[in-house]
């Protein structure tokens, strides 16, 4: 585990992040449109998940592969945050099934299921852009889009 274990859960964070940035999103949309909004958020959330992985990366020692990123999943999962699945773990592949998520709850009990994939989802493959870039995300559906299952993909160079 990283020194960032200690802040606050995952969950709380998100929700902190998401109060501010709904009012960015309703600001936008009211002079700019909804295109605008959803652009500016979802840029917005993709460099500070760039920056946090580049963050706990450098935590870890830089460049940490498959085997630091599965180390520090427990951040995400804390306190049954998310409830998962791993279908396969190795050192190219770490692939599981998100089965239930607090994220998506939240967004939704918060009002922000529009924009709940922008907040969150999207976040998951930019944070390997920061984290370790060799590390790459394929994922087909989640939760917050309606499906029963979010499907994550990892896959290692």
């Amino acid at each position: 585990m990283t020194e960032n274990a200690d802040l606050a859960p995952m969950l709380e964070r998100r929700r902190i992040e998401a109060e501010i940035l709904s009012h960015v999103y309703e600001t936008v949309k009211a002079v700019s449109g909804v295109d605008e909004a959803r652009r500016v958020v979802a840029e917005s959330v993709r460099r500070s998940a760039i920056a946090q992985g580049q963050a706990m990366a450098q935590a870890q020692g830089g460049a940490p592969g498959l085997k630091g990123f599965e180390d520090i999943q427990p951040l995400w999962t804390r306190g049954g945050t998310l409830e998962v699945a791993v279908l396969e773990k190795g050192d190219k592949v770490f692939a599981f099934d998100v089965t239930r998520c607090r994220y998506a709850e939240m967004y939704k009990e918060m009002g922000l299921a529009e924009i709940g994939p922008l907040l969150s989802c999207q976040r998951d493959g930019s944070f390997c852009e920061g984290y370790d870039p060799r590390i790459k995300l394929k994922r087909t559906q989640t939760i917050m889009q309606g499906a029963s299952h979010c499907d994550f993909r990892y896959e290692s160079e």
